[in-house]
């Protein structure tokens, strides 16, 4: 799973995904990508559920980039408690997606086999996404 090593504080606010990305819009590093095309924040479970889709459709061949990470702690109270008494327990970590943000990047496979491993990867993320290849990648 997918955690930072150490942060500065234990709780954080949860503050709200009200514009579109203005980093990580373009493809970086690989040829082919999954675009995010609504706000959330995307789990460590999530991110490591279709990371494991996207290497096992790849079969281990070329390369895999993850670009989001999740950096933002999540606290729920338990049930059935009443309100007041503080902030709840951390419960898990989230990366924080906006509109147009790059997820996953791949390359060094043909485009049919990087579309098929993103197809399955986007089936394992709650939102909408979208295939982008990078401009100087001939059809």
């Amino acid at each position: 799973m997918l955690l930072p090593k150490r942060t500065k504080h234990r709780k954080q606010q949860k503050g709200r995904i009200r514009q579109v990305a203005k980093r990580g819009t373009s493809i970086a590093f690989g040829s082919y990508a999954i675009k995010a095309l609504e706000p959330i924040w995307l789990t460590n479970r999530q991110i490591e559920s279709a990371r494991q889709s996207l290497s096992r459709a790849m079969k281990r061949e070329g390369n895999l980039w993850i670009r989001v990470f999740p950096d933002k702690i999540i606290t729920r109270k338990p049930l059935e408690v009443r309100m007041g008494k503080g902030k709840g327990n951390p419960e898990f970590w989230a990366a924080v997606v906006e509109p147009g943000r790059i997820l996953f990047e791949c390359d060094g496979v043909s485009r049919e086999i990087a579309e098929h491993a993103m197809h399955l990867a986007s089936q394992k993320l709650p939102i909408k996404t979208k295939f982008v290849v990078r401009r100087d990648i001939q059809n």
